[in-house]
């Protein structure tokens, strides 16, 4: 079964085209920037998210359009601190790239179009902060979806904020265990809904697996432990993984959508190629894959080299708890190294991002202006 629609003007010739064309395989673009999101757009992309390192470097790079509304934010609100800034212009930010889903999310009738927007990575261990966050943002436009992430807290987080109405996006996701108590927490979610009557065909929840940062996991536990593998093996252990999770996914009917990010090579689309899926594609692999003479055809029913995984799983004990179903409880996520990592990533990146509105805020005196 294929996407129907087909954008005005889309490069009907691009190989991410022909993913989306002829198969049930979706993508988004992997960030806020409105240039990206355009060329994504014209390329059949129907999603779009974002994350404190998305919204740091879009920040960066299109300062110039983005000075002005910063300092209007800053002008407008005399008694805001910097954090207060930071958030208006993160959910500003998010919402130009709404407004450039909404045709697709009316056309779709909610289905896709949507601007996947990121709760603070500070709340990872708060559940009521990020339901609160993720109310909020869920009213800011139709067609957002909610990012939190896969830690203890958030699990809570995505029952309370499913069951109050709103589409989550799970994040900071890694592993078959992860994903699995992500669907079950969405399902507890749909269940009281629908318990007391109220409406779920306006929810279409995803789960992300951070398959590139899996990846990179592997690679660091084997350096620090002194373990040696095949070359090019860790490479495979994102793909073994999202595959892993999609066939739990597809035996037990779960309403949760499998979503892959955090690319590192070509296997992190050419793999997933037919699964009814979502890709977050950053924009450079996007042109990277439309200029790629990979091949484009259903690869996704296509299983790892059992030699890979037996390696991985022999050697790795990480990669027997990302692979095994229950290789981790809930309360052990947060420790899990890819886990671990990336939360330190995001919150420095999110300081980072304060910074720069601290520096329009109260300018450096000793810089030339």
């Amino acid at each position: 079964m294929s996407n129907s629609a087909v954008t005005q003007g889309v490069a009907e010739s691009s190989p991410l085209f022909r993913t989306v064309s002829t198969t049930q395989t979706d993508f988004w673009n992997d960030s806020c920037s409105i240039d990206e999101l355009n060329y994504a757009i014209s390329n059949g992309a129907v999603g779009a998210t974002t994350n404190p390192s998305i919204v740091l470097n879009v920040l960066k790079k299109e300062f110039a359009a983005w000075k002005e509304p910063l300092a209007r934010l800053i002008s407008d609100n005399p008694t805001w601190n910097e954090e207060q800034v930071a958030w208006r212009l993160i959910e500003e930010m998010g919402l130009k790239g709404a407004e450039l889903m909404l045709p697709i999310f009316e056309r779709e009738n909610g289905k896709k179009g949507r601007l996947s927007m990121q709760t603070s990575p500070v709340y990872y261990r708060n559940s009521e902060a990020l339901v609160e966050q993720a109310v909020r943002f869920d009213g800011l436009a139709p067609n957002i979806q909610v990012k939190m992430p896969v830690t203890a807290a958030g699990i809570d987080a995505f029952e309370e904020a499913t069951y109050r109405g709103v589409t989550i996006n799970a994040t900071v996701s890694f592993t078959v265990p992860q994903a699995i108590a992500v669907a079950e927490a969405v399902e507890r979610g749909l269940r009281r809904r629908e318990k007391e009557g109220k409406p779920t065909d306006h929810i279409h929840p995803a789960c992300t697996i951070m398959v590139g940062r899996l990846d990179d996991w592997m690679k660091v536990a084997a350096g620090r432990d002194g373990i040696l593998l095949t070359p090019g093996y860790a490479d495979w252990a994102g793909v073994a993984a999202f595959k892993k999770a999609y066939g739990l996914y597809r035996e037990r009917g779960y309403r949760t959508r499998l979503l892959a990010a955090a690319y590192r090579n070509h296997l992190h689309w050419s793999e997933f190629i037919g699964g009814d899926v979502i890709l977050t594609i950053p924009y450079d692999w996007q042109v990277l894959f439309n200029k790629s003479s990979v091949e484009v055809k259903e690869r996704m029913s296509n299983p790892v080299d059992q030699k890979i995984i037996d390696e991985l799983y022999a050697l790795i004990p990480d990669f027997r708890r990302a692979y095994d179903e229950d290789g981790m409880t809930i309360q052990e996520f947060e420790g899990f190294g890819a886990t671990a990592r990336t939360l330190r990533t995001f919150c420095d990146h999110y300081h980072e991002l304060l910074g720069i509105v601290r520096d329009a805020m109260i300018p450096n005196p000793d810089k030339k202006k």
